[in-house]
């Protein structure tokens, strides 16, 4: 009953875990494309954006700042795709063994 209790407890973390980094993912992206938008307004439509955060959004910063959004994508896609749910269910179970094992030792 109690390593059945724990195995919940250790999923439930692992999925809050990464809820935790898809909601972060989802909020960068869309503070992303507000800052886009202000990009494009501000070089190609001549909009007056001047004002202290917004005039230091330049080409530059936009690539590395898009660069950093893919690379962050891409860990979530590979880490969904290769650490999957197959894979979580096993070191789980896995782990819960090694508690058996040590717990049997201690009896």
């Amino acid at each position: 009953m109690r390593n059945e209790r724990n195995s919940n407890e250790i999923l439930e973390e692992i999925v809050r875990e990464r809820v935790q980094k898809i909601k972060k993912f989802y909020v960068h992206l869309v503070v992303f494309s507000i800052a886009l938008l202000v990009y494009i307004l501000k070089t190609y439509f001549g909009f007056p954006f001047n004002f202290w955060p917004i005039r230091f959004i330049n080409a530059f910063f936009m690539w590395c700042w898009a660069f950093i959004i893919v690379v962050q994508a891409i860990r979530l896609i590979v880490k969904q795709s290769l650490l999957g749910k197959r894979w979580e269910n096993q070191k789980i179970h896995e782990i819960m063994e090694k508690e058996k094992i040590k717990k049997q030792n201690w009896e």
